[in-house]
């Protein structure tokens, strides 16, 4: 029996007004695309009733900031978000150092030459900060293309050219695992083969592993740090930083080796909380750059919080 769903009217519904938007957005130039979406989304987003989730998350995470920063912040995260949507089927055409517009650039590069000339598996890690979508791209122009998990969605004809954009913007075929059990036994045997694997690792997983998050607790996934522990892979974290409308830099950050020599279950704890604390740096310096529409943290810590 096939785990797809049944394709509905609705679906082909949503997936002809889904290639619409792609194509109107083609057809803009780059940096023009990423303006329009940005507004669009900057002006509707915070409006919407999830807004009041990024608000609580910042009341949390920061809450030195005022109620006019974080609404601020909100705003920022709905503009970089529509941004994102509105650049992504430009990806496969931004330039590596243009002087200006759009275009993407790199810092610490030869920390990926360091990894890929060791011949092992390497793991990517990062967040859902400025163009998340950049990442693969940008790794793959240097050698290192990766697979990577996705959360499949609801209308299959959309999730199928999500997968397909995310394939033309890498430039080489690589295979997408849906998040799940099987998922993470198809990554698991592609890192045995020797093949690399992106993970972003900053949403809430139930089933995780307890970390702290900007010095709350945090049921974090822990993928990363046990498939790194498993094959002794270095993790390298980035992150994209958004310069412009569709102008893109990936900054490589510190890489992770694993410690086989300590006790498995504490290395991977250990790997975790500190890829919580890259994210915990990085988003604290642009807060405005990561995606706060989710909830992060445990029901009750909300609930305290509003007692309080």
């Amino acid at each position: 029996m096939s785990d797809t769903p049944a394709i509905t009217f609705l679906h082909r519904a949503e997936y002809v007004v889904a290639r619409l938007a792609l194509a109107a957005l083609s057809a803009l130039p780059a940096a023009m695309a990423s303006n329009f979406a940005g507004w669009v989304a900057r002006t509707i987003g915070p409006r919407l009733p999830v807004s009041r989730v990024a608000d609580n998350n910042l009341l949390l995470a920061l809450p030195r900031l005022t109620a006019e920063e974080r609404a601020t912040v909100i705003v920022d995260v709905w503009d970089n978000l529509g941004r994102t949507l509105g650049e992504f089927p430009h990806l496969p055409r931004l330039q590596q150092n243009t002087p200006s517009g759009p275009g993407w650039s790199i810092s610490n590069a030869e920390a990926l030459e360091i990894v890929r000339a060791t011949g092992r598996p390497v793991i990517f890690f990062s967040g859902h900060i400025g163009n998340w979508e950049m990442l693969p791209p940008v790794v793959a122009r240097h050698g290192l293309p990766f697979a990577s998990f996705y959360r499949a969605a609801g209308n299959p004809l959309i999730n199928r050219l999500i997968i397909a954009l995310r394939s033309r913007a890498m430039g080489v075929e690589t295979p997408m695992f849906a998040k799940g059990a099987k998922g993470a036994r198809l990554a698991l045997r592609h890192l045995a083969q020797g093949h690399h694997l992106g993970i972003l690792g900053d949403q809430k997983m139930n089933d995780g592993i307890e970390c702290r998050f900007f010095n709350l607790p945090a049921m974090t996934a822990s993928a990363a740090a046990a498939f790194a522990v498993k094959y002794d892979c270095p993790i390298v974290t980035g992150r994209i930083v958004r310069l412009g409308p569709a102008r893109l830099h990936l900054e490589v950050g510190p890489v992770l080796y694993p410690d086989l020599e300590a006790r498995r279950t504490d290395e991977i704890g250990s790997l975790t909380q500190r890829l919580n604390d890259q994210l915990e740096r990085w988003i604290t310096e642009k807060p405005g750059s990561w995606l706060w529409l989710h909830r992060r943290w445990p029901k009750e810590l909300y609930t305290r919080k509003w007692r309080n």
